[in-house]
């Protein structure tokens, strides 16, 4: 029986008589042509299908985090010859630590489910030198996490260490892939904060008592806010972090947690091998380019949305200034915390802010969370056309699981995927020809215009490079099919809005289920695309005057009024949020 990955699909000889036995459902959509079906192949069940495993896997990988994160704190302390705090090390290391042994724990898992039988496996695995799939830092190793090569490198690497009496390698040559052209991107915003104001700052900077980076602000807001608070408006930005070469002599220690499982005892050697050079050999090279930084060296406060995760450069700075008692704000940066069952993202942020500034909703054993409304919308209005068509905007899922968060998983897409099917073709045809269908820019391998393009031919694609407010201005109603940001926006917005989407694979805390069901109620949020389609079919004609309906205003207040409020006065209560603030930031 034959063992294969992804990444080895295309070296496979076909020819082979042997059965070939896949490692989850993902192998499946490699491509558009399913090179799969060439073989006689079958393949494991995902086990996070089961979605209560996922919630108490969840629970279980929370507690080994915090065990390896206090462990990997101490050891890093005394390699680097440094003193820092749990909360130093969390805002630096805590991101790629909690995305590293989830990911580590579904392919150990996966492949734990194919081994636990009798039967002996023939297995082909890339040659890569030592070292290969060690990432620079953060921002590399999210880009890594969904490309075959690199889950490839780490199925071949558990493999080895924990199932070699059971496998017999064969060793292949790796397979060049051809690159991917760059996406293009026309946004003035990105001109202007990467062209404008790193030479506005050149000859204008000044040192300022309130530090903002990335804070997801418009722009006018930002500059009005600072001039509020008495400061010359710094539009900071980052840098790159250093490249620095991994060193197998400095990765020769080994985490020490007593006890556990096997899959404990691989994560312990795996850490080693695996982390970012930023915090390892690069980490003098990170703190001197941190240190040589323009940025104010005491703040009174740090804000940002954006960079607490994969701007290493900016993590390391602010560290250390919290080290000092500087507070660190965090604004929320997308539209599913404070509904969700459990989120790593969103625990992990908690941790590390002082005060963490929400779009509306609040929580009583939380106090650091600060209800301030709708960052990304401030000073801000889109309207809507009531003669227009209907925007229906997509979500995209990498091939491989990277977090374990109530979302759809890996394979999970192409449930989600049916689910837009089945809504498109509950519609009758002219109205569907209404529809123009907004695909994310960032296919990640799925094919998604190609598959449009097979199912449905007649539907109006958008690929995602236009700005989507000009399109919501086009349109009467827009069409959400999944919980995150851009509903938030566009209810805050009163643009006419339905909302749809599977609730096995989208689960809601306690607190956020009401508020749902109250738009459930009044045919604004749909369960089945069944549903939501003939709510489209029933108001088409009339779309204004339904949405403008009392009981669907009154639900629209009250859901926006918790997660997606518009203050009457933004700048102003970003202004007292600031002033009051204190060393403590409590």
């Amino acid at each position: 029986m034959i063992l294969i990955t992804t990444a080895l699909l295309e070296t496979y000889p076909k020819e082979a008589n042997e059965k070939v036995f896949f490692l989850g459902e993902w192998c499946k959509i490699y491509n558009k042509k399913s090179i799969w079906k060439e073989f006689d192949s079958q393949t494991i069940p995902y086990h996070w299908d089961d979605r209560k495993k996922l919630y108490a896997d969840y629970q279980d990988v929370q507690v080994i985090y915090e065990k390896f994160l206090l462990e990997l704190s101490n050891k890093l302390n005394e390699i680097h010859q440094v003193n820092y705090s749990l909360r130093y090390w969390r805002i630096l290391i805590g991101p790629w630590l909690g995305y590293f042994i989830q990911i580590l724990f579904d392919r150990w898992f996966m492949l734990k489910i194919a081994f636990d039988n009798d039967c002996k496996y023939n297995c082909s695995i890339v040659k890569r030198a030592s070292l290969s799939a060690v990432p620079n830092n953060m921002d590399h190793f999210t880009k890594q996490l969904v490309t075959d090569d690199w889950n490839e490198a780490v199925y071949g690497e558990l493999i080895e260490k924990s199932w070699a009496k059971k496998v017999q390698i064969t060793w292949v040559d790796k397979v060049n892939e051809p690159a991917q052209a760059p996406i293009k991107n026309n946004s003035i915003k990105r001109f202007i904060r990467g062209k404008v104001v790193p030479l506005v700052n050149k000859f204008f900077l000044k040192q300022s008592n309130y530090f903002f980076l990335l804070t997801y602000l418009p722009l006018k807001t930002e500059i009005k806010l600072q001039i509020r608070l008495g400061q010359v408006p710094n539009l900071w930005i980052t840098q790159p972090s250093p490249v620095v070469s991994p060193c197998a002599k400095q990765r020769k220690w080994k985490l020490n947690i007593e006890g556990g499982d096997d899959f404990l005892k691989v994560l312990q050697e795996m850490i080693p091998m695996h982390i970012p050079t930023s915090y390892l050999e690069g980490y003098s090279a990170l703190n001197l380019s941190a240190n040589n930084l323009p940025w104010p060296k005491n703040p009174k406060s740090i804000f940002t949305s954006n960079a607490y995760s994969g701007d290493d450069l900016f993590k390391v700075w602010a560290a250390k200034n919290t080290e000092k008692g500087i507070p660190l704000i965090i604004g929320q940066h997308g539209g599913n915390f404070g509904m969700n069952k459990f989120l790593f993202n969103e625990e992990h942020q908690l941790k590390i802010a002082n005060k963490w500034l929400s779009w509306g909703w609040r929580s009583e054993d939380r106090k650091n969370i600060i209800p301030i409304g709708i960052l990304k919308s401030f000073g801000s209005q889109v309207s809507y056309n009531p003669n227009g068509g209907a925007l229906m905007v997509e979500m995209i899922r990498p091939r491989y699981s990277f977090t374990m968060d109530p979302f759809p998983v890996a394979g999970q897409f192409l449930d989600y995927f049916k689910d837009q099917q089945t809504f498109l073709s509950s519609l009758p045809i002219e109205l569907r020809k209404q529809v123009l269908l907004r695909l994310n820019r960032n296919d990640l391998n799925w094919n998604q215009a190609d598959r449009w393009q097979d199912s449905m031919p007649e539907v109006n694609i958008d690929t995602g490079l236009n700005d989507i407010r000009q399109e919501i201005k086009k349109c009467r109603l827009y069409i959400s099919t999944y919980n995150a940001t851009t509903h938030l926006e566009t209810l805050s917005w009163n643009v006419p809005t339905i909302m749809f989407w599977n609730s096995k694979h989208w689960e809601l805390n306690e607190q956020a289920k009401p508020y749902f069901q109250m738009l459930e109620k009044e045919g604004i949020f749909h369960t089945s695309p069944e549903s939501a389609a003939n709510k489209m079919i029933e108001i088409w004609d009339d779309v204004d005057g339904w949405w403008h309906s009392d009981n669907i205003q009154k639900a629209r207040r009250v859901f926006t009024k918790e997660y997606a409020y518009l203050p009457e006065d933004p700048i102003s209560s970003l202004k007292n949020l600031f002033l009051n603030n204190n060393k403590s930031g409590l």
